[in-house]
């Protein structure tokens, strides 16, 4: 497979079992809807982390010659959605509206300071540091969860539950892309600029990327629109 198409196909392959849970489970369509929409955007900062990070070979080569892809937008939506729903797509656990008394706890005050965690603490990591930026995302989204956490409390189990599922969802698409890809990783990725250390073929900064991802993503939509 021509290395032009493997960004595109990888990214596209995340749609796939976003369309059959979005299909098969209505009850968590608006959840998988509103996270996808809100997560598609941050494919806009791909400048941040072309070639810093890494340098994936695009449609039209606009990664190489912009900073900016299609792909990354798709990438972003498909994540997003699965993410926010995989810890109650495996356990079973249905949303359910908090009542009035639990909103009106002291901790509620913190609520959207522990949501803007991640935009506050990104910016700051990455204009004062010299670290590569996948480090300062990283470290914004696991503060994120933590916050998170601290504000609502109820949410822990879903938390960190939802980044180790988010973990393993994401080592199979990795391990799918080095079966159809041999050797991308290696190729595309700025291994040079980055810590070194692998789990098999996988760098340790991609898989601490996917859970903290999933650890901050879990809780948000039961954060923001008071569910539990």
């Amino acid at each position: 497979m021509s290395d032009q198409y493997v960004w595109l196909i990888w990214s596209s392959a995340f749609l796939l079992p976003w369309a059959v849970v979005y299909g098969l489970f209505p009850q968590y369509r608006k959840a998988m809807l509103w996270t996808s929409l809100f997560t598609m955007p941050f494919g806009l900062t791909e400048p941040l982390f072309v070639p810093e990070y890494w340098s994936p070979p695009s449609l039209f080569n606009l990664a190489v010659n912009t900073g900016f892809d299609i792909e990354s937008l798709i990438f972003c939506f498909g994540i997003g959605g699965i993410g926010s729903v995989l810890y109650n797509l495996i356990t079973k656990h249905p949303l359910q509206a908090m009542d009035n008394q639990e909103r009106l706890k002291p901790l509620h005050r913190h609520h959207y300071k522990a949501l803007a965690t991640p935009f506050v603490v990104f910016p700051v990591l990455y204009l004062f540091t010299d670290w590569n930026p996948i480090y300062p995302g990283i470290i914004a989204m696991m503060l994120g969860a933590i916050t998170n956490i601290l504000c609502r409390p109820d949410l822990k189990k879903n938390t960190w539950f939802g980044g180790i599922l988010f973990l393993l969802y994401y080592s199979i698409f990795l391990t799918g892309l080095e079966l159809t890809a041999p050797d991308y990783i290696e190729r595309v990725w700025n291994i040079d600029a980055l810590s070194g250390l692998y789990i098999a073929f996988m760098p340790v900064e991609e898989l601490l990327f996917a859970f903290a991802f999933g650890t901050y993503w879990a809780g948000v939509y039961e954060h923001y629109t008071w569910r539990k």
